[in-house]
């Protein structure tokens, strides 16, 4: 299967050549303004083109949902500004005057914290208000042809009151004003409605979980619940959340670009630099900070209060559709102006009738007033046309469905922090995952050890254990550690924190008798070397009560055991590492990594404290000495696979998307998880290049990247950078790649790739604001959501544009027909308009909000080049219009005879068999609703009671056309029907179903129809020379 979609992409324009096209990102002006295939990194001007080219009748409305470019300078002027004022920081006060313990924090009860609130203020900033209701009710009413039709309505209704008087005279005029009335009311609801749910979400995008320390405890809460005197313990990765003072740190270094616009490391230090700054992210290191400021007294809080956050953004979904929608509102513009143009010709040539057979216009006879009355009636129409025609609500539906998608996906454990990451996610081919928390459960303990030469069974057997051995681990556990372990006062159970891996090492240690706060007091630390993802270990080295100085190493095992030249036996002496107990080691690692654990060994050195520097300078570029390491213990700790995995694995692989494991450890453990998790098939599958380490395919020259890219399932001992490499190779061939990452150094292959998907719960905040979607639950299952999300994007636009352009074809075909052979018109003005609020906002409303099903992932990824409008879409919307076009033009035609109205009066048999038309044209739209939910499937009612929305709009829908039919005939020039005209239209509209079903059974060419087009084209321009300069004549 896999081979096969492989060809599919090869085929696709995205892939080969236009691979590359994807991946660097076409800048040339003579390029498609609306083929910005991938917004993420477009240049201003880029984005201003499209803006420029498109067709729009109402800007405010058509590009709300877009970045606003004159107000990102703005800001960009505004942020510098307050730049230069955040150098100077005003500290409030210290530990003691603020009530605070520099270690335990503040008692953390709910009388202090309300205290401290009233007293220092909250962590939050004064919000600017979003926008009123009665702002998205001014923007709809600055539609260019609503405002047409309220002039053409206003001087309908002067002349109708002039000619008829206000009793009668009112209708035709009040009739258009209330239906456009109606048109901006509805549209104003559901923008508005819109713009809340994208305020939550942004809400959400700003509540960061942080852990502080309360009464001695370490407890996780949002960051606008930090007081002043709280106590942060701060890592690599974490974004400083309040103005504060550093009580403690080890090579604790901070990126200040967030405030000074400088993209230097600060060093911070409690002595010499103790100032931090909110906003800012820790760069490299640990250590505590006291918080001395929140909220507005910030910096950070001043600088967001002053600038109003801009999150408009368009989405290439949205770009494309804009052109579609204006090529459409074209072709609509040009019927239009023709339909115009006939109708006014005829009517002053006098070749238009009225239902009674009277010519409307006479030369000499008609008065003034009804000419300019006919005339008003045939502009509205063709005005009225063009509302139909030019689908403004097109690229809106893409907002529709991506504000509903977010909703959704926020309950699927998915936070959206791009819009266009939705839609990408639809066309992703292949997923590079972490292994740690995301294939599985994070939930780690030491199951087995190797100590002293042997192995140690169970896992904290101290019989088996030298004293000073016990008492080493001991030592190292607890410095070189960034978790800690609460004691709760009234005793209960242990409250460990930190990162998996060091909660597993540490409730080793206390297994071994650890007293976590006793050993921190017995020893000093005087410098540490923090876990690299690139080195794989962290080090610290400590001063001890009897003034020894000891540098513990802890990290990957086969890396740290490189550098042990001996170990402690189990008569507690040193002794030499010779080959046999290397290789005895080396396969007690290779053991536990077949049984998929991790491998984490723990070693420490003497160190002469006269070769321990004292200045402070000499000190923080000191590098601990990592040779000559004396082997303490090898650790293999087990982290079992998610359940539901290999199940969400497997759905990715019927859909066409690779799963990639990309993990930091060793190679055997990745490949024993991949097998659990049927990323590898088989041990046969299990083999170079499927199988590979990070440092080898690092060595590799460019082009041999590009070669094995695409058959790597498994890479092991990846530092980040090997993850970069990764996804640059995959989209250089054409790839759609989402990468998962957790860690700061993840943040360039996160932004590099087409999908960025940061761990919510282990990813640091530098991870986070580089990705384009937090998956809150760390779990592999719901990334594999985000893809159905992704896919239903897709599938829900293109359900809406088959049912909008069915309608728009209908439409105007038969107002066209209509006006050019008899000069009348059977939709008029009011009766379009309704169908135009079905089809717009109703329609978008009832299609876009589809959830996804389980067949869209059977489905292979869709190609970002791929046209939108497929050939299956083609078939359907042009066997449904051709349908709707024949029924309706024989009742315009032939409906007296058809329905035996010919002894009516001739006034009332018109009004009848036009209701008739109109009724039976929305109740084809109404039925063909159904339809368009499963354009490739026959079964068009599967699921569709779940979907309340869809039958309420519906619903909606059938109660105001009877409504319109029964009660509103004066305003839409219509009349009650008898029940068999009822039963007329609702079978004219039931028939669009097995027709339907008809119609799938018809096949369709699996070459795009746009591309035979453009091939064509090409191919003239190629044969004729003097048109194309770059064709040189022969």
């Amino acid at each position: 299967m896999s081979g096969e979609y492989g060809r599919n992409y090869q085929n696709d324009l995205e892939a080969g050549a236009n691979g590359r096209r994807d991946y660097e990102e076409d800048e040339d002006g003579d390029s498609d303004p609306f083929d910005i295939v991938r917004t993420k990194s477009a240049s201003v001007d880029r984005l201003k083109r499209w803006r420029q080219a498109a067709l729009v009748l109402n800007a405010s409305r058509r590009f709300r949902y877009t970045l606003d470019l004159k107000k990102e300078e703005e800001r960009k002027q505004l942020v510098a500004k307050i730049r230069m004022h955040a150098q100077v920081i005003r500290v409030k006060g210290v530990a003691e005057k603020l009530k605070s313990n520099p270690e335990k924090g503040v008692p953390g009860d709910e009388t202090d914290l309300i205290d401290r609130k009233k007293a220092f203020g909250s962590n939050t900033y004064p919000r600017k208000k979003g926008r009123s209701f009665w702002r998205f009710v001014w923007d709809a009413c600055r539609d260019t042809t609503l405002i047409i039709l309220m002039v053409a309505a206003a001087a309908s209704l002067a002349l109708g009151i002039k000619t008829e008087g206000i009793e009668e005279g009112w209708y035709d005029g009040g009739s258009i004003a209330m239906a456009v009335l109606i048109v901006i009311i509805f549209t104003a609801v559901s923008d508005y409605k819109q713009s809340l749910q994208f305020q939550n979400l942004n809400e959400e995008k700003q509540n960061i979980q942080m852990e502080v320390i309360r009464s001695g405890r370490r407890i996780k809460v949002s960051i606008f619940e930090i007081v002043v005197g709280d106590v942060i313990p701060l890592k690599i990765g974490d974004q400083v959340p309040a103005d504060g003072l550093v009580i403690s740190g080890q090579s604790l270094a901070l990126d200040e670009s967030s405030m000074t616009g400088e993209s230097k490391i600060v060093h911070k230090d409690p002595t010499r630099s103790p100032f931090l700054m909110s906003g800012c992210k820790v760069a490299d290191g640990y250590g505590t900070m006291l918080v001395t400021s929140v909220g507005i007294n910030t910096e950070w809080g001043l600088l967001m209060a002053s600038i109003s956050e801009d999150n408009g953004e368009e989405t290439p979904l949205q770009v494309r559709l804009n052109g579609v929608a204006t090529f459409i509102g074209i072709v609509g513009l040009a019927v239009a102006v023709a339909v115009l143009i006939i109708l006014v010709v005829r009517f002053f040539t006098g070749h238009t009738r009225n239902p009674d057979g009277r010519t409307q216009f006479i030369a000499g006879r008609t008065s003034v007033g009804d000419a300019i009355d006919g005339f008003i009636q045939i502009f509205t129409v063709a005005v009225t046309i063009v509302v139909v025609a030019v689908p403004e609500g097109l690229p809106l539906a893409v907002t529709l469905t991506l504000a509903y998608s977010m909703r959704k996906m926020m309950a699927d454990k998915a936070l959206v922090r791009r819009l266009s990451a939705c839609e990408t996610m639809g066309s992703a081919t292949t997923i590079c995952s972490d292994k740690t928390g995301t294939l599985t459960l994070n939930q780690m303990t030491v199951v087995e050890v190797y100590a002293c030469g042997m192995k140690i069974d169970p896992p904290d057997n101290k019989a088996l254990l030298p004293c000073r051995v016990i008492s080493l681990l001991i030592e190292g556990i607890a410095q070189n550690s960034t978790g800690s372990v609460f004691v709760p006062e009234a005793g209960g159970a242990l409250e460990l924190s930190g990162s998996p891996t060091e909660k597993a090492i540490l409730q080793w240690g206390v297994n071994l008798g650890m007293d976590f706060s006793a050993a921190r007091s017995d020893s000093v630390i005087i410098h540490a070397f923090p876990f690299n993802s690139e080195k794989k270990r962290g080090g610290v080295a400590v001063k001890t009560s009897d003034s020894e100085v000891h540098v513990h190493w802890k990290g990957a095992a086969e890396i740290v055991l490189a550098s042990c030249t001996s170990y402690i036996d189990a008569n507690d002496n040193v002794a030499q590492m010779d080959e046999d107990k290397l290789s005895f080691f080396k396969k007690a690692i290779e053991d536990m990594a077949s049984g998929s654990l991790r491998c984490v060994a723990i070693a420490y050195r003497m160190h002469e404290k006269e070769k321990v520097p004292t200045s402070d300078e000499e000190l923080e570029s000191w590098e601990l000495p990592d040779g000559d390491l004396i082997l303490l213990a090898i650790v293999g700790i087990k982290d079992p696979c998610r359940p539901g995995v290999k199940d969400a694995v497997q759905l990715c692989t019927n859909a066409g998307v690779k799963v990639r494991m990309v993990t930091g450890d060793n190679l055997q453990t990745a490949r024993a998880i991949a097998l659990e998790c049927g990323i590898l098939g088989s041990n046969a599958d299990a083999t170079e290049p499927n199988l590979i380490e990070g440092k080898s395919f690092r060595n590799m020259s460019e082009a041999q990247r590009l070669e094995v890219a695409d058959k790597i399932s498994v890479m092991g001992r990846s530092s980040p950078n090997d993850k970069l490499l990764l996804v640059q190779a995959l989209r250089k061939k054409g790839h759609v790649v989402a990468v998962t990452g957790d860690g700061t150094n993840d943040a360039p292959a996160l932004h590099e790739a087409d999908i960025g998907l940061a761990m919510g719960i282990q990813g640091t905040e530098v991870a986070k604001e580089s990705s384009d979607i937090i998956i809150l639950d760390d779990n592999f299952a719901s990334v594999v959501k985000v893809v159905r999300w992704g896919r239903s994007v897709y599938a829900n636009i293109q359900k809406f544009i088959q049912f909008q352009l069915t309608v728009n074809v209908a439409a105007l075909v038969i107002n066209v027909v209509a006006a050019i052979t008899s000069g009348n018109v059977p939709l008029n003005a009011v009766q379009l308009l309704w169908v135009n609020l079905i089809m717009d906002t109703l329609g978008a409303l009832a299609l876009a909000t589809e959830a996804p099903t389980d067949h869209l992932m059977r489905r292979p990824p869709v190609g970002r080049r791929e046209p939108l409008i497929t050939n299956i879409m083609w078939r359907n919307l042009l066997i449904q219009a051709l349908y709707q076009v024949t029924v309706l033009l024989i009742l315009n035609f032939r409906g007296m005879s058809i329905l035996n109205l010919e002894h009516d009066s001739t006034n009332h048999a018109f009004r009848v068999k036009n209701t008739l038309i109109f009724n039976a044209f929305v109740f084809c739209q109404v039925f063909n609703e159904f339809n368009a939910r499963k354009p490739d499937e026959f079964n068009v009612w599967k699921g569709v009671t779940t979907n309340r929305l869809f039958m309420g709009i519906v619903g909606i829908e059938v109660v105001l056309q009877v409504v319109i039919i029964f009660f509103l005939g004066k305003f839409t020039s219509t009349v009650r029907l008898s029940w068999q005209l009822w039963l007329v239209s609702i079978a004219i509209g039931i028939v669009s179903w097995p027709l339907a079903v008809v119609g799938k059974l018809i096949p369709v060419p699996e070459r795009p129809v746009s591309e035979f087009f453009t091939k064509k084209i090409r191919r003239r321009k190629n044969l004729n020379p003097d048109e194309n300069p770059s064709v040189k004549k022969s």
